[in-house]
């Protein structure tokens, strides 16, 4: 179990990382992995389809009545949002925070698969839900509050804030995955720490990343992109390896035991 003290020690005395070992790595650690990064975007596109069909059927039933009527009214929609209820708002706006958090909750679980594959230990489908539960997911909720607020105040500080912030961002869910017991704040202050300290491998990494993994899911049709699209991840747990580290034992332990 890490301490702040002791994880703010560690990412202060870390060493250089190669940017081409790491980018290696990262391709043959998600050899291991492709199978559950696809898991992991169905069950995210799963999750957050209720609030899609929420959101845009009412829109819809607009466009279908629309054509069965033959009649086309420009004011239709405007008169449809300047219609909307407050009710209706603030459901979406909390179902935006409620299925953010738990979209934050499986990359956490995600990024503790992709450790026990490292280690060449077996993993199930459950254990992507490991953060979906209890203490857990209302720690998360507020974390995901706290990672909303800094962007919208980096982007309020005319955008550029937020190339900065958004690779401290990008830690929030790994630290949270291996430090649960931390607090919200300490959380905040390690992932802004490692952040800082290697952030410009950090996004050179997630530029590259991010581009292959696209190109190479458009080449196979597009529905390759869920196969690709969580190869961006492996670069910031190899950091997070290098850098932090792990109690090997003690971590295997901890996640074959599920919360009560």
């Amino acid at each position: 179990m890490n301490t702040i003290s002791t994880l703010l020690e560690k990412i202060g005395s870390a060493e250089a990382l190669d940017f081409g070992t790491i980018f290696n790595e990262s391709i043959e650690l998600f050899k291991k992995t492709w199978l559950q990064g696809f898991l992991l975007q169905l069950f995210t596109v799963i999750i957050m389809m209720p609030l899609i069909i929420v959101l845009y059927l009412p829109l819809i039933g607009i466009i279908i009545a629309k054509q069965e009527s033959g009649y086309s009214d420009p004011e239709a929609f405007s008169g449809f949002f300047a219609g909307m209820s407050i009710l209706y708002v603030l459901f979406i706006i909390v179902g935006i925070f409620v299925l953010g958090a738990i979209s934050m909750a499986l990359n956490a679980a995600f990024f503790r698969i992709v450790q026990k594959l490292d280690y060449n230990e077996p993993v199930t489908t459950s254990d992507f839900f490991y953060f979906v539960r209890g203490k857990h997911l209302s720690k998360i909720f507020v974390l995901m509050l706290a990672s909303f607020g800094i962007a919208i105040l980096a982007m309020l500080l005319c955008y550029l804030p937020v190339f900065y912030v958004m690779i401290p961002l990008s830690y929030f869910s790994l630290i949270y995955a291996f430090n649960p017991e931390l607090s919200v704040g300490e959380i905040v202050k390690a992932s802004f720490k490692l952040g800082n300290k290697k952030w410009l491998i950090t996004f050179g990494l997630m530029i590259v990343t991010s581009i292959l993994s696209q190109m190479v899911g458009f080449l196979l049709c597009g529905i390759g992109l869920l196969f690709t699209a969580a190869f961006v991840y492996h670069p910031l747990y190899l950091i997070y390896k290098n850098v932090i580290g792990f109690n090997v034992i003690d971590a295997i332990e901890e996640i074959g035991a599920l919360p009560e």
